[in-house]
């Protein structure tokens, strides 16, 4: 097993495939699912969680897979992850949640059966008090374990469990539910907009800054650069973001794509910070995006790509100052 606390939070606990209730969340109520995103129906789980928690007097945990089964059933990676590993350590310490369980998804956990689940990992291993689902959740070998199974083990063990009903897309129930596929398939199109009324915050990506070009400086727009997740759908185009760094927030415009212009190379995000001078190089950063502005095009030469960049400029603080 091991525990890193520096992706998230102070104080908030990531163990990886532990042996035993790891140290800080010991009967703790877990919230059991992928969370990628952490939507608005993640966090009706979260919610519950932290309630049950609360009123239990436990620690409350969210246990989670890596790799996304999706991903391991198909031998290679098919899932756009909305938030890997890190992001989803982030977003989860926002919600109120205590440490993230990360369980490694291969055959030996793909065959087991879901009373075995029960009995060898939420209660042998993780000493759980308590369970809470959506209403969608299956888990054990062939996925026979649905929430009304969850329940009644619950009763038979004496864990205490909670199902969470469906979380729609319009609060009113008139849409279907929130699910990850919808977010996902909001930014294959670069509508960021529709991805955060489900996501219920900001899309977001978090990565380290590295050397690139340095092309932008010599046409008066240095960016701060970084690649983001391979599996990534995210539409390439031109965004208004902020990127969050130190402890401070800024206004920027960022392009995400292979440069056509330039060098129609690998994925890279550059990120223009508005009105910044401070040396950014290594630094691991937050970059949420607030708003489309156009997609990835290809210019005549380096003139007309910096009075693009201009106009993109000013579309950018348009957007962000209307987003508050």
């Amino acid at each position: 097993m091991t525990i890193d606390a520096s992706s998230a939070g102070d104080g908030f606990i990531i163990a990886r495939d532990p042996a035993a209730p790891p140290r800080g969340l010991e009967g703790a109520v877990v919230a059991i699912g992928n969370f990628d995103g952490v939507h608005r129906g993640h966090q009706a789980v979260l919610a519950r969680a932290r309630a049950l928690a609360d009123k239990l007097g436990k620690p409350c945990a969210v246990l989670t897979f890596e790799p996304h089964p999706a991903d391991f059933f198909a031998g290679r990676n098919v899932v756009h992850r909305l938030t890997p590993d890190g992001a989803k350590a982030l977003t989860l310490s926002r919600f109120g949640v205590d440490g993230m369980i990360v369980l490694s998804f291969g055959a030996e956990l793909a065959r087991l059966e879901a009373e075995r689940f029960v009995a060898d990992i939420l209660l042998g291993r993780l000493g759980v008090s308590g369970a809470v689902v959506g209403y969608d959740f299956h888990f054990g070998r062939g996925r026979v374990g649905s929430p009304a199974f969850l329940v009644e083990a619950g009763l038979r063990h004496g864990f205490a469990v909670e199902v969470v009903e469906k979380i729609t897309a319009d609060e009113q129930g008139s849409l279907d539910a929130v699910h990850s596929s919808g977010v996902r398939a909001a930014l294959e199109l670069g509508d960021v907009a529709q991805a955060r009324r489900l996501l219920g915050h900001d899309f977001f990506v978090l990565g380290e800054i590295i050397h690139g070009q340095k092309l932008g400086r010599t046409i008066g727009f240095p960016t701060a650069n970084l690649r983001i997740d391979a599996s990534s759908g995210l539409r390439f185009g031109i965004y208004a973001v902020q990127l969050k760094v130190d402890g401070a927030t800024h206004d920027g415009v960022a392009s995400w794509g292979r440069r056509p212009t330039v060098d129609n190379g690998a994925p890279l995000l550059e990120v223009y910070v508005f009105d910044f001078a401070g040396d950014l190089y290594g630094k691991q950063v937050e970059v949420d995006f607030i708003e489309w502005l156009r997609p990835e095009l290809k210019f005549d030469g380096l003139e007309a790509l910096t009075a693009q960049i201009e106009k993109d400029c000013e579309a950018a603080r348009a957007a962000l100052k209307r987003a508050g």
